[in-house]
């Protein structure tokens, strides 16, 4: 088989890959705050939580976590709009990713508080701590740093996960490499160089989460 290789076309779109490029990274980094924000909240209802909210998070839980995400996006963007609830697709891909986020992290991150000692937790209420002082510093910290290496595989899939997105005209890297093979036909070149954007993203993502660790969570380590 003959085939001629010609990035030319490919390279001469480089500011719209690079724009689907920043796109995917502030949808990857705002589910992955907000997400993780929700993740807490969920897996301290569930480790703390009374019996109604225990239930309502585990109810979630096993939603997100048995439905395929791309059906998760599509009930966002496709289905709420008959009943009224209309937005953008980056709005619904966001909210879309940040509820699945939510889903798998609540289990990560409760999985690293049940990890903690209760003789630390009991050695926090000797010192006349409050419930949410000792949540923030004797469990909540000692249990990211527990699960922190699960936790950013996470976010990692998630970016990687954000290529769906491209399905319901988010302007992602995924959407953008789309239309450039409708317009150049040149497939093959364009999914090589988008497949080592990501790889790219991955390895730069996993650089800033292991910088987060050291500088952040395993700081007062190192004395």
């Amino acid at each position: 088989m003959n085939y001629t290789f010609q990035f030319g076309d490919v390279f001469a779109a480089w500011p719209l890959l690079l724009q689907g490029t920043w796109v995917t990274i502030q949808l990857s980094f705002s589910a992955m705050a907000i997400g993780l924000a929700l993740a807490i909240l969920c897996a301290w209802g569930k480790t703390s939580g009374p019996a109604p909210l225990r239930f309502a998070i585990n109810t979630y839980i096993e939603l997100i976590r048995n439905t395929p995400f791309l059906v998760q996006l599509f009930f966002f963007f496709f289905a709420l709009p008959a009943i009224g609830l209309r937005w953008s697709p980056q709005t619904a891909a966001l909210t879309a990713m940040v509820v699945n986020l939510g889903a798998y992290a609540t289990e990560i991150i409760r999985a690293g508080i049940e990890s903690i000692p209760k003789g630390q937790i009991e050695a926090g209420l000797a010192l006349n701590l409050k419930r949410w002082e000792i949540f923030r510093f004797v469990i909540l910290k000692p249990a990211l740093k527990a699960i922190y290496p699960a936790l950013c595989s996470q976010f990692i899939l998630l970016m990687l996960s954000s290529a769906v997105v491209s399905v319901i005209s988010a302007d992602d890297l995924t959407s953008v490499a789309a239309n450039l093979q409708s317009q150049t036909f040149r497939s093959f070149e364009i999914y090589i160089v988008v497949a080592v954007v990501y790889l790219a993203l991955s390895m730069a993502f996993s650089g800033l989460f292991k910088l987060i660790y050291q500088w952040g969570l395993n700081y007062p380590d190192r004395r």
